[in-house]
């Protein structure tokens, strides 16, 4: 009698086994659950049968299966798109649809198998896991009957090299696949089906038997050669009165005749069928454990793009293009981004959904890094170029897991004297025109919801001076469809002014007068206009002259789209529920009793949500080298905290892994954007940064020395072209002051010199040796403009020794203090000055200010980025000087209290000779030139 080859014995073994791998998967990642979505076509019962026995097995492993139940009527489009959606959810690891289709419609189950996504395909039916087979790289999923098969025959101790086995049916669901796999496993194979002649005689010749041809009992003993190996894939029913069914389950081999003649044989029902289940849970799990691999790994799959330097180094344009980017989503992928996370701009960016950290939150986040610089000229040092460099450096040349997180340049210095914001030379954001020209339409988004804002503030007013008490309440809370009742939103300003009514009828005409009129004071507004240009006959403007606004006249003036405070607040948000409340807090004006006047009591909170919604999410770009750049948020660095947003950064910390690197960039110097970013973004973040690097550059210290200044337009003095080492060493007092600036915060600082072409080598020297005596923990000489990262391994080398240094980060400041103490502190730490000077106006304000618990807010010094001091003429490092401080003012929603110092207009203007000049569009290749 042949030996019974029990197909739920075998499956509950290997069952085990994936129990205990599961365990092992969720003991590497908190709440990890490998998931399986089982979809399924109406309703049959034999397929219900089959569905119950995998739900079953998947709940025993630790599989959480989801079966998903669609109608008969359901259309080929529909169940495509179903597919589609679970194959781009990050939560399921598997998927399979129950065969056959149920349906009231004609729908190309082989379409269908074919549209579930070869990582997700357990079932091992879409053409690529197929062809994989058939060409013997069984890295992809193996279809589960065919497998379930092969791991049957290894349970006999039978060896399959060598052994003549027969194939009885060409199915693409078992007969080919087994076929394959068996070839692979070195036997001699042959396929038979309906056409092969001599059937009989030809299975008599096979050592092992594989029967799938779905016909009762066709394969006799007299057809076995005595010892083989059977196994047997039908399940059929027929007919049997003895039973209480009527019928019994019988396969294609008649099995007490196959069991005189045969070695091992496997029975029907309890042979193959637990195999095939317990062979798709296996893929599952493999599938899942991939998934947690590729989370796991410490760096990503990412294939850089190679740089050919030419010297000298052409325009950034030219560079830009002469390199082809990677398809976003190419990039995606590599970096552990799922389908379902990106939304494609093209080819060559992408929105990434907020979503994903969510799927990551329990990854553990690598390294922090912030790039600022020293105290620069008009020029500019090269602090964005060297962010790329440091990243690509890290990335394509130290194979570390880094991102590079920028705000998103305004086209005000783009048409202006500055240029664009991608970086430059061989060290920049790639396509640089797309970057420096409305990229994903986030400033847009902002303009438009600032706008929105300042006409609907100003409507309201122009709507209470014309209007008396129960018209306007009545308009506010109209009958629509002969039903009154108030929005959310203005059941939250009723709550504000303490009027506990829900019914619009039941409030008393005092009610309706205090909930209707915010009674604004014209002369209070705090709420300009913006545009994303720089336009200054815009700094002063009168609105409301037309004959339709009765006379109701004001001042007010436009402000650049990145100083609205919807810009700070987009950058300063953890989430979406952290902005709206910002949003809804930001204080427009104050009324006629000195009360602050909010977005909220405007109504404004949920529309300004619904403009700025894409605008959420952070822009994917990449570097020249193909490595990944977040871009998000440009607040103004003068009036605002002037860094990328916590979202991106967040975002970048979670895909780079506790091995990675997320290097972003802060503002001007290390006396204004280093410190609002320690001060003020890390304060709202909560994240704690690792190292900092300061750019520096030969010809900014020879300005700080005493050089002539330097202008955009205008040649460079030959003092800037030419070695002078007394001129640099007069100027060294500068960086030692920012150096000394980052040090203050508990964090190693590294100093990257960026090289420029006239520079000699001793002046490099000059500038390396006293930064190294003068408190930095590293100091390079960088050349990443004219050689990409190459040109900035050993500042990446010095970064990754840097953040392996414990730290022993501090703000400047606690919140506690007052806002008076915080000035002080910034002062005389960061500047250098010995007494702070206010105007009566700013004393009342601040009074004020703490009168309204404002005082807890952190401060976001509004001052020149030219100089230490309030005065853009003085350079150095001076020390014991008064500041002025001649203006204050809130952004409540952003969360800072802005004290002015000197003149900092929020509207530049534009030269004589801007960049619009050069700029052009050549109508015959489409392509933009002149940008820089």
């Amino acid at each position: 009698m042949a030996q019974i080859i029990s197909g739920i014995e075998v499956a509950g073994s290997i069952e085990n086994d994936l129990r205990q791998q599961v365990t092992r998967l969720r003991s590497k990642w908190s709440g990890f659950e490998p998931r399986l979505a089982i979809v399924q076509v109406g309703g049959r019962e034999d397929s219900n049968v089959y569905i119950r026995m995998k739900l079953k097995a998947a709940e025993k492993i630790g599989i959480a299966a989801e079966h998903i139940r669609l109608p008969r009527d359901i259309t080929e489009i529909e169940l495509l798109a179903k597919i589609t959606s679970l194959n781009e959810s990050p939560s399921v690891h598997g998927i399979i649809v129950q065969m056959p289709l149920d349906s009231d419609h004609a729908i190309d189950a082989h379409r269908v198998t074919d549209a579930v996504s070869p990582d997700k395909d357990v079932d091992g039916l879409n053409t690529i896991n197929e062809g994989r087979v058939a060409v013997g790289d069984l890295s992809g999923f193996i279809p589960c009957t065919p497998a379930g098969c092969v791991e049957l025959i290894k349970k006999t101790g039978v060896t399959i090299a060598g052994k003549n086995v027969v194939v009885l049916g060409r199915s693409r669901i078992v007969g080919t696949p087994v076929s394959e796999l068996l070839k692979w496993e070195h036997a001699t194979v042959t396929v038979c089906h309906s056409k092969t002649k001599n059937l009989s005689e030809i299975t008599k010749t096979a050592e092992i038997l594989v029967v799938a041809i779905g016909r009762p009992e066709m394969v006799r003993g007299s057809w076995i050669k005595p010892g083989a190996v059977v196994i047997d894939c039908g399940i059929n029913a027929i007919e049997d009165p003895t039973k209480k069914s009527g019928q019994r389950l019988v396969g294609d081999v008649a099995y007490q005749e196959a069991v005189k003649v045969a070695s091992a044989v496997t029975p029907v029902p309890g042979g193959v069928g637990p195999m095939t289940v317990a062979m798709l849970m296996r893929n599952t799990v493999q599938a899942a454990r991939r998934q947690l691999d590729r989370l796991l790994a410490p760096s990503w799959p990412l294939k850089p793009l190679r740089l050919t330097p030419i010297t000298p180094p052409p325009s950034d344009i030219v560079i830009a293009r002469s390199q082809k980017p990677k398809d976003i989503g190419e990039l995606a992928a590599e970096i552990g981004l799922c389908p379902s996370e990106v939304s494609q701009y093209g080819r060559t960016k992408a929105k990434i959904s907020l979503s994903v950290l969510d799927r990551l939150r329990n990854q553990r986040t690598g390294k922090y890094i912030v790039v600022a610089g020293i105290t620069p000229t008009p020029l500019g040092e090269g602090k964005s170029t060297t962010l790329i460099g440091l990243v690509q450096a890290l990335t394509a040349h130290r194979g570390k897991n880094a991102f590079a997180c920028m705000r998103q340049p305004s086209q005000g210095p783009t048409f202006g004297v500055k240029g664009g914001a991608a970086g430059g030379g061989y060290s920049q954001v790639i396509p640089m025109e797309e970057f420096n020209l409305h990229m994903t339409g986030d400033i847009h988004a902002v303009t438009a919801a600032n706008n929105l804002l300042a006409a609907q503030m100003d409507a309201r007013i122009f709507h209470e001076l014309t209007q008396k008490d129960g018209p306007l309440y009545d308009r506010l809370v109209p009958k629509i469809k002969g039903v009154r009742k108030f929005s959310p939103i203005q059941l939250r300003r009723l709550k504000r002014l303490g009027i506990d009514k829900t019914d619009p009828d039941s409030l008393t005409a005092e009610e309706r007068v205090k909930f209707a009129r915010l009674n604004i004071d014209p002369t209070k507004i705090m709420w300009n206009r913006v545009v994303d240009l720089n336009d200054r006959y815009l700094r002063k403007i009168t609105i409301g002259q037309s004959p339709t606004e009765k006379g109701f006249t004001r001042e007010t003036a436009f402000d650049i789209s990145v100083a609205s405070e919807i810009m700070a607040i987009l950058a300063l948000g953890n989430d979406v529920d952290d902005i709206k409340e910002r949003l809804a807090s930001m204080v427009v004006a104050l009324d006629k009793d000195g009360n602050a006047v909010t977005a909220d009591d405007l109504g404004m909170t949920g529309a300004l949500l619904v403009l700025l919604r894409d605008a959420f999410e952070p822009t994917l770009m990449q570097s020249l080298e193909g490595t990944p750049v977040l871009v998000h948020a440009g607040p103004f660095a003068n009036i605002a905290h002037g860094c990328s947003s916590i979202l991106a950064d967040k975002i970048a910390m979670k895909l780079a892994g506790p091995a990675g690197y997320v290097a972003t960039e802060a503002g001007f110097g290390s006396d204004i954007g280093m410190e609002k970013f320690f001060d003020i973004k890390c304060r709202a973040s909560g994240d704690r940064p690792h190292c900092a690097v300061i750019v520096a550059t030969v010809r900014a210290l020879k300005m700080h020395g005493g050089g002539p200044p330097v202008s955009p337009g205008l040649p460079l003095h030959d003092v800037y072209l030419q070695e002078n080492l007394d001129l640099l060493h007069k100027g060294l007092c500068n960086l030692g002051k920012h150096i000394s600036n980052g040090n203050k915060f508990g964090i190693p600082v590294v100093v990257a010199v960026n090289k420029h072409g006239n520079d000699s080598a001793a002046e490099l020297s000059l500038v390396q040796d006293f930064a190294l005596h003068n408190g930095a923990f590293r100091a390079v000489v960088c050349s990443h403009f004219t050689h990409g990262g190459a040109g900035a391994i050993e500042l990446a080398d010095a970064v990754i020794d840097a953040c392996n240094r414990p730290t022993h980060f501090q703000y400047l400041y606690p919140l506690s203090f007052s806002i008076q103490d915080k000035i002080h502190t910034i002062a005389s730490q960061m500047y250098g000055a010995s007494e702070i000077e206010y105007t009566e106006e700013v004393l009342e304000k601040i009074k004020i200010f703490t009168e309204k618990g404002y005082d807890k807010f952190p401060i976001c010094m509004a001052k020149t980025s030219n100089s230490l001091t309030g005065d853009p003429s003085i350079k150095g490092a001076p020390t014991d000087f008064t500041l002025k401080i001649n203006g204050i003012f809130v952004s409540v929603g952003a969360g800072f209290v802005v004290p002015m110092v000197g003149e900092i207009s929020k509207m530049p203007g534009l030269p004589t000779r801007p960049s619009i000049y050069d700029i052009d569009l050549n109508t015959k290749t489409g392509e933009i030139e002149g940008l820089f």
